[in-house]
């Protein structure tokens, strides 16, 4: 471990570097257009099982052939790897934003809007707040999923740890191999971990079983 580390650890510390990277801005952008996608869709039902049907369908292709798909229209590099990982990091958010959403108590409405507040008031001060642990449960989903994912953005020059695992592979050195899966699963566990705890702390208390 110390030799690997002595021979790869600046290269090491920038594929971590560059795999934090791709997977925060994939999931933040995620997170801007699925969050307010999933709540304009509990204000249009009729349409929303077949976005969020048009949206599990984009998360059946394979990581590869999306991958693949984007080299024609936008090259390669981190661009495109950025936008395949913002593809797949939709769904879960999507989703959760507009489960949380729909399910928020039909009383908190009732009651903001007998406040004269206007639609957009109570979203944002009653129901988004109600909602936000169911949210930020599919954003940790996502954000794990993405972490993983990102691996895969070294075939079109993404960049990342798979770097160095796929060079692992190709020229048969296992420590590469180690070297480079290690911190992917270090970086999606302490991911979950921390979102976990975000997302316990926006549970209400009345909802944890305590």
């Amino acid at each position: 471990m110390n030799t690997f580390l002595l021979e790869h650890g600046q290269e090491l510390i920038l594929k971590t570097g560059e795999h934090i990277a791709i997977s925060a801005i994939s999931l933040l952008l995620g997170a801007l257009v699925a969050v307010p996608l999933g709540i304009a869709l509990t204000r249009t039902p009729k349409i929303s099982g077949y976005v969020i049907g048009f949206a599990s369908l984009l998360q059946t292709i394979p990581s590869l052939a999306l991958l693949a798909l984007m080299v024609p229209i936008l090259g390669v590099g981190k661009v495109p790897a950025i936008v395949a990982l913002f593809i797949y990091s939709l769904l879960p958010i999507l989703r959760n934003t507009f489960i949380g959403m729909d399910n928020v108590n039909p009383d908190l409405k009732d009651a903001a809007k007998g406040m004269g507040m206007t639609n957009l008031q109570s979203i944002l001060t009653v129901e988004i707040p109600a909602a936000l642990s169911t949210i930020m449960a599919g954003i940790k989903l996502s954000a794990v999923y993405v972490i993983a994912w990102a691996t895969l953005a070294s075939y079109i020059g993404g960049g990342g740890l798979g770097d160095l695992i796929f060079s692992g592979l190709n020229n048969y050195l296992p420590d590469l191999i180690i070297g480079g899966t290690i911190p992917v699963t270090i970086l999606a566990l302490v991911t979950d971990f921390l979102f976990g705890k975000l997302e316990d702390k926006l549970t209400p208390v009345s909802e944890r079983g305590e």
